[in-house]
């Protein structure tokens, strides 16, 4: 009886998650996307609704960040890491963020719970070199006066990049290699921290390089706002010269995670607050601030490394 009433449940589940998408896709020309993204996805995910999850997700993306943002002030402390498992971010520092976009050879890794420390959504799965696509950053749609430009998030892979160029061509385009390269750089220089981002409802894989301001970004505010630890540090640590620091508070103004503050001597990192970016150290005029590696702040998400070992 119980095995019966399972059976009628996983049928019905498969026909709601089939009837949803039939119902989104209808008098659209996207069907070749959406039919990828289920086969690569697989009938367990179907089965399950997940399918219909990430569909949501991918094309609705400023509706559900929106949602996503108005429900954290309520989430309660065991809630905030239920959150986290399943949609993080590890950040990289700019020559990690460059590695991914030029690595030339196909990574297929899964569990790196060593580089990303979360229970769940840890894949990496990169057919190098990456197809690239370049979308709106729905925290900076969601945000009044945002942060420019705005079309700064990166979608990596497929199925993604074709789902995103199918179902938002207005939203979206196409990236080259040397263009991928050229927003990085012109974002780093504009003092945001790129971050590599995983989520369950992406069939647990990295899926796109976002470029995140501490102004608009729902990741940075999730976490120093209301203690949900959805970032990860780079695997890196600023580390500050005294004889070289003039106290002039720069770094202190550009800290995306308010990891740097004055003390009357001069400028002082907090190791726990700080994540790794390298937005302060390309930036001091006095070149007081270095990126040191430190084994405590976890392992650095260098697909170079990860290619060598695989």
């Amino acid at each position: 009886m119980a095995g019966a009433v399972v059976g009628i449940v996983m049928i019905a589940a498969m026909a709601l998650g089939l009837g949803l998408l039939c119902v989104a896709e209808r008098e659209r020309h996207t069907g070749a996307a959406t039919r990828l993204l289920i086969r690569l996805g697989g009938w367990k995910r179907l089965l399950t609704l997940n399918t219909l999850h990430t569909y949501i997700y991918a094309r609705w993306s400023e509706f559900y960040v929106r949602l996503g943002k108005s429900l954290l002030p309520y989430l309660m402390p065991g809630t905030k890491r239920w959150v986290a498992n399943r949609y993080h971010a590890k950040v990289l520092t700019h020559d990690l963020a460059r590695a991914i976009i030029t690595i030339e050879q196909d990574i297929p890794l899964r569990d790196l719970e060593q580089i990303i420390p979360y229970d769940r959504a840890r894949d990496l799965i990169l057919n190098g070199p990456p197809e690239i696509a370049v979308d709106e950053c729905t925290c900076r749609q969601n945000v009044e006066n945002p942060c420019q430009p705005t079309q700064v998030c990166m979608v990596i892979g497929q199925p993604f990049v074709g789902f995103t160029l199918a179902h938002r061509p207005k939203t979206s385009r196409r990236l080259t290699r040397t263009e991928a390269l050229d927003l990085l750089e012109a974002e780093h220089q504009r003092g945001h921290v790129h971050s590599a981002w995983f989520k369950d409802a992406s069939m647990g894989r990295f899926y796109a390089i976002c470029n995140c301001c501490k102004c608009c970004c729902g990741g940075i505010e999730a976490m120093l706002k209301y203690g949900v630890p959805v970032v990860a540090s780079s695997g890196f640590v600023a580390t500050l010269t005294s004889e070289r620091c003039r106290s002039c508070g720069a770094c202190v103004e550009l800290c995306p995670f308010g990891a740097i503050r004055l003390n009357g001597m001069g400028a002082e990192v907090d190791w726990d607050a700080c994540m790794g970016c390298g937005i302060c150290e390309g930036r001091c005029p006095h070149g007081a601030i270095a990126l040191q590696r430190d084994p405590n702040k976890g392992i650095p998400l260098d697909v170079r490394v990860l290619a060598q070992s695989r």
